[in-house]
């Protein structure tokens, strides 16, 4: 799962800053598919955001190093949401997507009202 700004394209410049003396971090196994690459290597970062309670777990890659900084990312819009509620960035963001959604469904179920009834005046033209 990508981070919702980061997924967007945006840079997380006005989200809250995280300290790493904030932070508590772990390296566990991660789960899913893979087999053997996954059972013996601890490539999951679990990232722990002390102050509001917050953890996120990201096994996205096989690198420890990216996984940690998506971790980071992933956890400063978090906290940046846990702290700013529907002022922060994030929320924006998400409520702009989910706007976007509900108008393309909308579009797409005129439009196949449109064909729908399209199709029964073909039929009424044909008899």
């Amino acid at each position: 799962r990508m981070p919702l700004l980061q997924a967007t394209g945006k840079k997380n410049s006005d989200l809250l800053g995280l300290t790493e003396a904030e932070l508590t971090e772990q390296f566990v196994r991660g789960d899913g598919p893979g087999g053997q690459a996954t059972n013996k290597t601890n490539n999951c970062v679990v990232l722990k955001h002390i102050p509001s309670g917050i953890v996120v777990k990201c096994h996205q890659t096989r690198s420890v190093e990216q996984n940690r900084k998506i971790a980071r990312e992933i956890l400063q819009e978090k906290v940046d949401l846990f702290y700013k509620g529907e002022d922060s960035d994030v929320f924006k963001e998400k409520k702009a997507s989910e706007k976007k959604k509900q108008e393309k469904k909308r579009r797409a179920k005129e439009n196949l009202e449109r064909k729908k009834h399209f199709k029964e005046m073909q039929q009424l033209d044909k008899k």
